[in-house]
């Protein structure tokens, strides 16, 4: 994988950096190198549109855009770039998110933008991690391996669940719960 940003994640403003700082953690995590800026769709038009514009021969692959309230920051990406654009709806403002989800979602034909859900920013990087295991093989054993150790962590706090239950009797038998 190349050592120059193959990942762009965008915020709308600075007050999406918490949120937002859990998809460059995956990122970090999976070994994708990544840049991070803020760039209002609103308030910074020209400057969002030169981003997408210019992302391809940046050797961006992918873009994460996260936003709240009006989050018109993924769409507005998605406009000047064929490049794959996930948004991530921040929750925010009055409604709590409920208007970026919509904001994000509601795309017109042509203009995809991949929504994942409100605050879902881990999800964000997840999805760019998949869509870059295309072309990554490297990535797609990461992914892969992921899932298994996420597997392997359910199953045990799930037998030491059972455990518990047992031990202050609130269950009689290790029966199998799926057969209830």
């Amino acid at each position: 994988m190349k050592e120059e940003p193959i990942v762009g994640i965008v915020l709308g403003s600075g007050s999406d950096v918490p949120v937002m700082k859990k998809a460059a953690e995956v990122l970090k995590e999976m070994g994708v190198p990544f840049e991070m800026d803020i760039s209002s769709a609103h308030r910074l038009p020209d400057k969002t549109a030169e981003y997408a514009r210019s992302a391809r021969e940046r050797g961006i692959e992918v873009i994460i855009a996260g936003a709240g309230m009006a989050a018109h920051l993924a769409g507005v990406i998605a406009a000047h770039t064929t490049l794959p654009v996930i948004g991530v709806p921040l929750a925010s403002g009055a409604l709590d998110g409920e208007d970026a989800l919509y904001s994000t979602v509601q795309m017109p034909p042509g203009i995809p933008v991949a929504t994942v859900a409100v605050d879902g920013a881990k999800n964000s990087a997840y999805l760019a991690c998949s869509i870059l295991s295309i072309k990554y093989p490297e990535l797609k054993g990461r992914l892969e391996d992921f899932r298994e150790n996420t597997r392997r962590s359910l199953k045990k706090q799930s037998e030491q669940l059972t455990q518990e239950l047992l031990a202050s009797n609130l269950i009689a038998s290790q029966e199998d719960p799926s057969k209830s």
